[in-house]
């Protein structure tokens, strides 16, 4: 059995998958003030009594992170950042505790200047009178010499509880993004740990030994343990969860647009025969470009719950969210009470959902039932007009998908396939206005959660090779070999292979899923006078995103009862 939860603006959603599909599923109400205990009663509730030991594993998909960047409540963290000649890093600065040190090191790996030990030290003790806890370093062409982040932290470290190294964040050569990315990921990793702290003294207080992992913005998962070592890696993976989760059950040969409609928000992606469509430099959040992975996804704040106001004598909609429908019990009208008036939902108080848009009718100097209609079309009217944004975007550079570079792609979706608690009420309207052919995803009310559930482990390794120096790195894994002159690509091809294989194994990966690609092979003479002194090689794996092994016969089971 498997668990798939994914913490939404609104409710939190739980399933229990087995081999026969989908066993159970629930809605927790989502605590914004006490998101832990959201997920532990979600777990709780899923696995009463289940024997824990037939779980193979839970994959969370949380959006602490993500709106702890954007809300702007991170705490403040350091940076130590070292570029030497050539660029000024204060054009990167990531916040106030942002200090440039001595020492730089060429682009093949080479010391120019060493670091100035009383700089660091210096920095160290003032960064600790203000109280800071958790630092990052990051050095230019770290990646290719990590000796100075080594060093930094080998003098800091005894003062703060954390220090992360932008080597060991991201292989990837690009200097501001990897400045970016270590600062996120020192910045969430408080949350994030009192949030794994939390999961895990709670599982061990009930008995429950399950396998934990995180789903990523990829698409792909990594186990719990792991994650505290890389944060950074769970923002944006509720997006993530919402194109996995209808990734599951979409057709193959087609391209297709996702729009995951929740109460606080809607999360639009696009899949290309069955496979999403990847930004491959990395995410862009809270003004900060990283480095990591992520599906491109676009998110909107207009959901079920989106408040409404009259301003000017205009309907405006959203973007923020005080609680739920009237009809369910809130304090002020929805697009859900607008359904309500229109009699496509039926579960609520529809006389509370009517006080509600009657206020708004009387604003607009319009009836109750024709501004309901004009609620949900603006509603419709705004995603779909979001949604052609995001496919503009894709189309404006070179289309990737989580599997390969599609040249001379360009999307043109005929299909949406809608998921979320309120989609199927908007499907219709959307099947009408749009000219697309518009279905609501089996389960739709907890496919994200499914999504989450299905989706593999998957990592990525970076390794360098420079012949004349005759060595052989891969930075975020700490490995170092010396290796001979005549090393080639291929030599270096097949020792990322199996550093990844080691690496996805221990990061709680299957055997079965371990379908591992190269997404950069490159290799650059180095000539010295009229000859050549040497090869710089660079291959980049990873293990793809995508579903588990056997993925096939459970969505099977769960269209069979549709």
């Amino acid at each position: 059995m498997i668990i798939g939860l994914d913490v939404g603006g609104t409710h939190t959603d739980v399933v229990l998958l087995g081999d026969k599909g989908l066993l159970r599923e629930i809605k927790v109400v989502t605590n914004h003030s006490d998101l832990f205990s959201t997920v532990l009663t979600g777990l709780e509730k899923i696995t009463e009594n289940i024997d824990s030991s037939k779980i193979k594993r839970a994959v969370l998909s949380t959006t602490l992170t993500t709106n702890a960047i954007v809300q702007r409540k991170i705490p403040q963290v350091g940076m130590i950042v070292s570029s030497g000649p050539g660029i000024d890093p204060e054009q990167f600065r990531t916040n106030s505790y942002f200090f440039t040190v001595s020492g730089s090191i060429d682009h093949r790996g080479r010391e120019i200047k060493p670091i100035d030990e009383k700089q660091i030290v210096s920095i160290a003790g003032y960064l600790k009178k203000e109280g800071i806890r958790h630092v990052g370093i990051v050095s230019k062409f770290s990646v290719r010499n990590p000796a100075h982040e080594l060093k930094i932290r080998q003098i800091i470290k005894d003062e703060f509880e954390m220090v992360f190294l932008g080597h060991q964040i991201s292989g990837s050569l690009n200097f501001p993004r990897r400045i970016s990315t270590t600062y996120l990921n020192a910045a969430v990793y408080p949350l994030h740990k009192d949030f794994f702290n939390a999961v895990q003294k709670s599982l061990k207080q009930k008995g429950l030994k399950i396998p934990i992992h995180i789903l990523k913005a990829d698409g792909g998962t990594m186990n719990f343990e792991a994650s505290i070592d890389f944060p950074g890696q769970s923002i944006l993976c509720g997006p993530a969860a919402s194109a996995m989760g209808a990734m599951v059950f979409a057709p193959g040969n087609k391209e297709v647009l996702v729009m995951d409609i929740g109460g606080t928000t809607t999360d639009m992606a696009v899949l290309l025969d069955k496979v999403p469509v990847l930004e491959p430099l990395g995410i862009q959040i809270g003004g900060y470009k990283t480095l990591i992975r992520s599906l491109q996804t676009h998110s909107i704040g207009l959901g079920g719950d989106s408040v409404i106001r009259v301003s000017d004598g205009r309907l405006e909609i959203g973007p923020d969210r005080v609680g739920p429908a009237m009809a369910y019990g809130g304090s002020g009208p929805t697009p859900t009470d607008a359904l309500f008036v229109l009699n496509i939902i039926r579960d609520g108080d529809r006389q509370k959902a009517l006080e509600g848009i009657q206020q708004i009718a009387a604003a607009l100097q319009a009836d109750a039932e024709e501004t309901a209609r004009q609620i949900v079309d603006t509603v419709c009217a705004t995603i779909l007009r979001e949604a052609r944004h995001l496919i503009d975007q894709i189309n404006s550079k070179p289309v990737y998908t989580i599997r390969e570079l599609r040249e001379g792609c360009f999307v043109r979706p005929e299909k949406i396939l809608v998921l979320g608690g309120p989609a199927p009420f908007f499907a219709e309207r959307l099947n009408q206005v749009s000219g697309y052919d518009v279905e609501v995803v089996p389960k739709w009310q907890v496919a994200n959660a499914i999504g989450a559930a299905l989706a593999r482990t998957t990592c990525e390794v970076t390794l360098f090779a420079d012949t004349e120096r005759e060595i052989a790195t891969a930075p975020e894994e700490n490995f170092v070999a010396m290796v001979n002159k005549d090393f080639s690509r291929q030599d270096a091809r097949e020792k990322a292979f199996e550093l990844l294989r080691e690496k996805a194994l221990g990061k709680g990966a299957s055997a079965e899923d371990l379908e591992m690609e190269i997404i950069e092979d490159q290799q650059f003479n180095m000539v010295r006078g009229f000859y050549t002194t040497g090869k710089n090689i660079r291959i980049k794996v990873q293990v793809r995103p995508g579903l588990i092994h056997g993925y096939e016969g459970i969505a099977g089971e769960l269209l069979s009862h549709e």
